[in-house]
């Protein structure tokens, strides 16, 4: 029989779908097997349509058969068929779906999810197999035909020889190369590893033949081998269940299987929608975070199924980047099976899925907060830190979904507290959030800097990560109150007390020298109201505080920043007196005092000294007179 040419004409064609749409070559069997069901649905609605009789939906079946010798695998259904018009129709034209006229010519009658839409998937046999052979007799003839290809170079349509209705395709695996290693598509184990990981909730059975091994009768330490039919599918997915029909130890179950985790998530978010964007979606908060959580290896993304087929096994696009711990599935009848990752980065209605899964979470996590305290605060040690990046990122963008989330350690309490928990206990005369930064939450405690507001009666937070300050400072407010560090040059309550006792001729004399000594380290030296016990302590003026200094010069790179800094003087502590006698008649010793002085802030404040060598030598110098 003549040979005839694809009407979607070049093998270029054939190779860009192939090469731009499917990222793997495994992905073939996915879209064979896909094919195969909608061939069965197929069948089932012509029965519910009265077109045949005597047909039940148990006998239903796909099969696949290795022949390692003659490098052929064949993925065979009972299902509807195909006549030779059809063969011609469907696989002679590239892109050309029967599955996408079937669905278009019974909607909204027909009660079947048919899963490939637009003819494309049937072609991605040739990425493994040199040429592809289909058999099909259709379910209302008693004639079969075999169409034939060896790619882009045409194909042929004959009679051939079929014993029941369905379809057969038989690939001849191509030979591996040093690059490919297709002899791994006539492996049993690893096309049962494939139908599992792609296929795994088509919803008719998927059998092949496993070679297995059993002791010999009569022969000790020998073994046999025989081969067993297997069902390598689970058929119904988890998350299509009503959320009452599973119980929560099969929720957990699923997911240490599913996620291979150890541990049971911290919580279980169920969802499923109909409208603008239909899909079921099963998400899980883990209890732990995973070794490479906070490093560039991490992968976030929920797998991706079109009608309980995974599309992609982690989909980033559906989850920004503060939920990246989020596991789980979406399962969308909306989206299209063959469908590539830069496809999807434009596909509206996984934007739609997407918005929708955010809200989901933030309100699932928000419930866990205020229900279940001891739960969450174990989520939050494991994954607050990328919460408080998602409220800096983006210049504060995501704020409104993040600020309710995060929590920080109290001088109220011996636990984290939510700001609005803070913001509830705010003292009526009280304008600001204070916070105090330091390594742990009990060196932020010590700071000298917290005496007065912690007099005050004042709640302090601790922020003890880097990126707490940075977040607070994008978050600039929390139910209209802004926030302020207890470090500030202004704590608001100070000025008051200044107003009362302003400055002696003496006081101004001694801190103009001092601040002349420390000429390039501090702006100012001034008497410090927010000091009590403490002998001295540095205060910052203006956006860049302290510890924003800190973490900032802790980055790679040569720039250096320097917030402006105050070196505070308790007039209360018996080293004032001391500085007043130096400067009434040893200005040498008071610049030796002003340094160490400095030196000494710097390193309360969790600073590092400048010049640790000189800092001893005159710290030694002082204690030898």
């Amino acid at each position: 029989m003549a040979n005839k040419q694809f009407k979607a004409e070049s093998k270029r064609l054939l190779d860009l779908m192939i090469n731009s749409i499917y990222t793997h070559k495994e992905i073939f069997l996915r879209e064979l097997i896909s094919n195969a069901s909608d061939a069965l649905d197929k069948l089932y609605y012509q029965s519910l349509q009265g077109a045949l009789t005597g047909i039940s939906r148990d006998e239903f079946s796909i099969h696949l058969t290795v022949d390692k010798d003659t490098r052929t695998l064949v993925i065979a259904d009972n299902g509807v068929g195909m006549s030779k018009e059809e063969l011609e129709t469907n696989l002679g034209t590239i892109a050309k779906s029967g599955s996408l006229a079937f669905k278009k010519e019974n909607e909204p009658t027909a009660d079947v999810d048919i899963i490939g839409q637009f003819g494309v998937g049937f072609y991605a046999a040739f990425m493994v197999a040199d040429s592809v052979t289909v058999t099909s007799r259709r379910f209302d003839s008693d004639e079969a035909y075999v169409w034939r290809s060896k790619g882009a170079s045409g194909y042929t349509v004959e009679p051939g020889e079929k014993a029941a209705r369905g379809t057969e395709i038989c690939l001849h695996i191509k030979a591996s190369t040093p690059d490919e290693d297709y002899d791994a598509f006539l492996d049993t184990y690893r096309l049962r590893g494939l139908v599992k990981k792609y296929s795994d909730y088509i919803r008719y059975p998927i059998r092949m033949e496993i070679e297995k091994s059993r002791p010999k009768e009569g022969a000790e330490g020998e073994y046999e081998t025989y081969t067993e039919e297997e069902t390598l599918n689970s058929m119904v997915p988890l998350w299509k269940k009503s959320k009452g029909e599973v119980t929560q130890e099969e929720y957990e179950a699923f997911y240490k299987e599913k996620f291979m985790d150890y541990q049971a998530p911290a919580r279980v978010i169920y969802s499923s929608t109909e409208g603008a964007a239909t899909y079921n979606a099963l998400l899980f908060v883990p209890a732990h975070a995973p070794f490479d959580f906070y490093t560039k290896e991490y992968e976030k993304g929920l797998q991706l199924y079109a009608n309980g087929v995974l599309i992609m096994d982690k989909c980033a696009d559906l989850l920004p980047d503060y939920f990246s711990f989020i596991k789980g599935l979406v399962d969308s009848q909306d989206l299209s099976l063959n469908i590539s990752r830069e496809m999807l980065q434009h596909d509206r209605q996984l934007k739609i899925i997407a918005g929708r899964l955010e809200k989901k979470i933030h309100t699932e996590l928000l419930a866990m907060l205020n229900n279940d305290r001891e739960a969450y605060e174990a989520f939050f040690a494991a994954f607050g830190l990328q919460l408080k990046y998602g409220l800096y990122a983006d210049y504060g963008t995501h704020k409104d979904v993040l600020q309710d989330l995060v929590l920080f350690p109290s001088s109220a309490e011996k636990k984290p507290v939510s700001l609005q928990e803070y913001v509830s206990r705010m003292k009526e005369e009280q304008k600001y959030i204070y916070y105090a930064c330091g390594e742990t939450v009990e060196k932020a405690a010590n700071l000298p800097q917290t005496e007065l507001v912690a007099d005050k009666g004042y709640e302090i937070l601790y922020l003890t990560a880097d990126v707490d300050e940075f977040a607070l400072k994008m978050l600039h407010t929390y139910a209209e109150k802004e926030f302020k560090s207890v470090t500030a040059g202004d704590l608001a309550f100070e000025a008051e007390a200044t107003e009362d006792n302003p400055p002696t001729e003496e006081q101004t004399a001694l801190f103009a020298a001092m601040a002349a000594a420390l000429e390039g380290k501090v702006s100012a030296v001034r008497a410090s109201k927010r000091l009590k016990t403490h002998p001295v302590c540095l205060a910052s003026e203006g956006e860049l505080s302290l510890e924003m200094e800190r973490v900032l010069n802790a980055q790679p790179g040569e720039q250096r920043v320097q917030a402006k800094r105050v070196l505070e003087i308790n007039e209360n502590h018996p080293i004032y007196q001391k500085l007043l006698q130096l400067q009434a008649g040893d200005a040498d010793a008071l610049n030796t005092y002003a340094f160490l002085l400095y030196n000494q802030a710097l390193l309360v404040g969790g600073l590092p000294v400048e010049d640790p060598v000189d800092f001893s030598a005159r710290l030694c110098a002082l204690l030898a007179e």
